[in-house]
């Protein structure tokens, strides 16, 4: 009698799908390794390296434009993978990948002007190991996975920051940075735990089919799961009140990283919050709607009250108000994917996430670009240094308005007038109409901040203006955010689509 044939566990790698972060980890492991070998005086090279392999990554994600990939599917089942390259996978991609080469290009300029005091060869392995595992998580179609990218993304986050050797203030924000992330982590991980106990699988997919029909002495169980696995998610996209860690670890950490957070961060935590809500869990809407909803408001509120409470004299105080503005940013972020609870179209609102996210980490690295050209010359980097701003560069100045201006969302920064607006319908089509009005509220509260630092650029300077050269790497970083901010206000449709089609 012949034995049954046992099914094949042999899986199929699809290598053009996962090649993006693919490509960015075998990058930082070469960087590590040449790292060994090059000579002091030719370190710089490394940061070269590391941003051609990023701008690599990012032009491998072309071919996957003509259609759907998916890999590491059960040999059962093909359409239950762990990595999916579809649309909301491959834009989410390009923001995390765009924005770890524009935070390449500042460091390349910091790590010149640090001296040595910045370990060249473990800063670059850091970053391109943060963005490979930052990549990952978009295409993740399960929970296991999803963890392990967030962790990956976020790992190497906590040494940049705290890789300044001898400085208090960095040591302190990386511990705090650790601290409460791994808390959030260990929540998480619970959540996911009970999510498994009462469903039996970790695939996105399979769970959304079986956690509408467990037992009913599971249902606490699993309710309970739902909402702490978004409390790790949660703190990801620094939604109040997991928000506390935002300004002193923006302080503390390497100007480029605090860039690299500030984009790169909130792309996993939204990304990952948008797959376990909408894919995961949409038969739980009646408990994370609301739980986001309230989220949103608290946390764009706590955000633009902090960032006008900053005094401009106050030491890096450019720094904490761009912390603070990122909180507020946070919670219109969150304002569609709690609208997506109260949706028939739940993917329409998630693309006005996305469509506000590709706006806003484009123009907040220029910002942030522009921050790293004030500090060469004033260390302490307040918001009065910035006092006649045209004066010395007047096209870094001009720049700088742009960039504020398409953030509170006034002429001529079209983008992000129509990104607001955008968020704003999500919640007003979904029945939101408080949320609505509280986040109109918080938009006026946020024009106050951001038109006082954009006054303070034309005012006369205080004493002689101390003209200086842009290295040619911040150079090309202030060129790519201001032809994307331009064209996008010139041409909003091409991000604003993102929000009218399917994603998912």
């Amino acid at each position: 009698m012949s034995a049954l044939a046992a099914p094949s566990l042999v899986q199929s790698v699809d290598w053009l799908a996962i090649a993006p972060p693919t490509l960015a980890a075998v990058v930082g492991l070469a960087v590590l390794v040449t790292d060994l070998f090059l000579p002091d005086a030719r370190k710089h090279l490394l940061g070269w390296i590391s941003v051609a392999g990023l701008a690599a990554a990012t032009l491998l994600l072309l071919p996957l434009l003509d259609g759907d990939r998916a890999t590491f599917c059960l040999t059962d089942d093909a359409r239950v993978c762990s990595y999916t390259a579809d649309r909301f996978t491959l834009v989410v991609q390009f923001l995390v990948l765009g924005g770890a080469l524009l935070a390449a290009l500042l460091s390349v300029t910091a790590l010149k002007d640090d001296r040595g005091r910045l370990p060249e060869g473990e800063y670059w392995f850091l970053l391109l190991s943060s963005a490979a595992g930052a990549a990952l998580l978009p295409a993740s179609r399960d929970l296991a996975t999803l963890i392990v990218a967030l962790e990956v993304a976020s790992l190497p986050a906590f040494a940049l920051v705290g890789i300044r050797h001898g400085d208090r203030r960095s040591s302190e924000a990386a511990l705090k940075f650790f601290l409460s992330s791994v808390t959030a982590t260990a929540v998480s991980l619970l959540g996911v735990s009970f999510v498994y106990a009462t469903t039996g699988t970790l695939y996105l997919t399979q769970v959304a089919a079986r956690i509408q029909d467990v037992d009913g002495q599971l249902h606490t169980l699993a309710q309970t799961g739902v909402v702490l696995t978004l409390i790790g998610f949660a703190f990801k996209t620094a939604a109040a009140p997991f928000h506390f860690w935002v300004p002193d670890t923006y302080v503390g950490a390497p100007l480029p990283i605090a860039a690299y957070l500030s984009v790169v961060g909130k792309a996993v935590g939204f990304s990952g919050l948008a797959l376990v809500t909408v894919v995961a869990f949409p038969s739980y809407g009646d408990v994370w709607g609301p739980a986001l909803a309230i989220l949103a408001a608290l946390t764009m509120t706590v955000g633009n009250v902090g960032a006008l409470r900053q005094r401009a004299t106050r030491a890096y105080s450019a720094v904490r108000l761009l912390a603070w503005s990122s909180i507020g940013q946070a919670g219109y972020l969150l304002v569609p994917i709690a609208a997506a609870a109260y949706t028939d179209e739940p993917d329409h609102a998630i693309g006005s996430t996305v469509a506000y996210a590709l706006m806003y980490a484009a123009v907040n690295l220029g910002a942030f670009a522009v921050a790293a050209l004030v500090g060469r010359t004033r260390s302490a980097n307040r918001v009065a240094d910035y006092r006649g701003l045209y004066a010395r560069n007047p096209l870094t100045a001009l720049l700088l308005a742009f960039f504020l201006l398409c953030l509170a969302g006034l002429p001529p920064g079209l983008i992000g007038l129509f990104a607001k607006v955008t968020v704003f319908s999500a919640a007003v089509e979904a029945g939101l109409g408080w949320l609505a009005v509280l986040m109109a509220v918080n938009v006026v509260i946020a024009l106050a901040y951001y038109l006082r630092w954009t006054a303070l650029l034309f005012r006369a300077p205080d004493g002689e203006p101390d003209a200086h050269r842009v290295p040619m790497p911040l150079t090309a970083a202030l060129a790519l955010t201001a032809v994307l901010g331009v064209v996008l206000s010139l041409a909003p449709q091409v991000v604003l689509r993102f929000a009218d089609t399917t994603l998912f």
